[in-house]
């Protein structure tokens, strides 16, 4: 019998790496788009932004869709940053789904009357 191999965690480390660093980059590509075609304006609360605070306006998608970037901007809109987070937990609201909740609880175990009979017996033999 061979023993497991064990898995190679500098290769896992340099995927993971090149992975965030290729989302990141995405995300700077569309986000910059965003910010050339549209008004700095957020869709939901109408709040303006200038240079000094951009940084908290985000690029949402409509789709919910981060691979669906199409050049025209059909698929984004622009969101402050709480108004982002707010269509997000509307989303997990209408599928059900609580942000950090766990899908049952567990059910409780505790009988608090399991030995009430020989209690009660005891109680009556004195």
């Amino acid at each position: 019998m061979t023993a497991p191999k064990t898995p190679d965690t500098a290769r896992l480390d340099r995927i993971i790496a090149q992975a965030q660093r290729d989302r990141a980059q995405r995300e700077r590509g569309y986000r910059e788009q965003a910010l050339k075609l549209f008004p700095w304006i957020c869709g939901r609360c109408a709040r303006e932004f200038t240079r000094a605070n951009v940084e908290q306006l985000t690029v949402h998608h409509r789709d919910h869709n981060h691979d669906n970037n199409p050049p025209d901007g059909s698929n984004w809109e622009l969101l402050c940053v709480y108004c982002h987070d707010n269509e997000h937990a509307r989303q997990l609201d209408s599928r059900g789904q609580a942000p950090n909740a766990t899908a049952h609880p567990p059910a409780a175990t505790y009988q608090p009357f399991a030995d009430l009979k020989s209690r009660l017996d005891a109680g009556s033999k004195k």
